[in-house]
């Protein structure tokens, strides 16, 4: 592995079945490398789970890539962190043998997923993304022809406008991603119906 990839910190859980795809795991701001491991292991029981800890410190809260202010991202640091991801996910997929992994993420993890789609095309196999933003505000035009995408939005969110979660999903269709996007009557937080629509949409890949 290359000593970028091996400076994340990181968990691995071998999976205990071939049902599901391996699980990239990514935490909202404030999480760690654990923090989404009970989740994983929900909506995909015997899924091998990858989950690391975001590299930027936010106020001690560990993130994935640094922002100016709530919900005005710092785009160069989110394309250099976005990158270095990458190179992690490529080093763990041949140091664990994984098949390219469908990220879950919540919210800085979801955002930074959906970064890492119009990034690195073809390296997820697909992406849950609970309360994600639009990453860029110009995002890059991308293939994404074979890629499933489930993202979860909040009517009531008070951090991700409606409106940004439906530019979100129509800038992943005509991408050419196949998009399943629910708006849930739920704020920011995640719930049992998150769960359950996860472990649904995680079933049928």
């Amino acid at each position: 592995m290359s000593d970028t990839a091996t400076d994340i910190i990181h968990v691995f859980e071998p999976g205990t079945g071939s049902a599901h795809q391996p699980l990239l795991l990514l935490h909202g701001t404030g999480g760690d490398e654990r923090d989404l491991l009970p989740l994983g292991r929900l909506v995909a029981p015997g899924a091998a789970l990858l989950s690391p800890r975001g590299t930027v410190l936010e106020n001690g809260m560990p993130r994935f890539f640094r922002r100016h202010a709530e919900g005005v991202f710092d785009e160069d640091d989110l394309r250099r962190r976005t990158d270095d991801l990458a190179a992690f996910i490529r080093d763990a997929q041949a140091r664990y043998r994984l098949a390219a992994p469908v990220a879950l993420g919540f919210s800085n993890g979801a955002n930074i997923a959906a970064s890492l789609l119009l990034r690195h095309p073809g390296l997820l196999r697909g992406a849950a993304l609970l309360r994600a933003m639009v990453p860029y505000r110009e995002p890059p035009v991308v293939g994404l022809g074979g890629t499933e995408v489930l993202l979860l939005s909040g009517v009531n969110d008070p951090i991700v406008p409606a409106a940004n979660s439906a530019r979100l999903a129509a800038i992943l269709r005509e991408a050419g991603a196949s998009v399943q996007h629910q708006e849930l009557p739920l704020g920011h937080g995640l719930s049992q119906m998150d769960v359950a629509l996860t472990r649904d949409w995680v079933a049928k890949l």
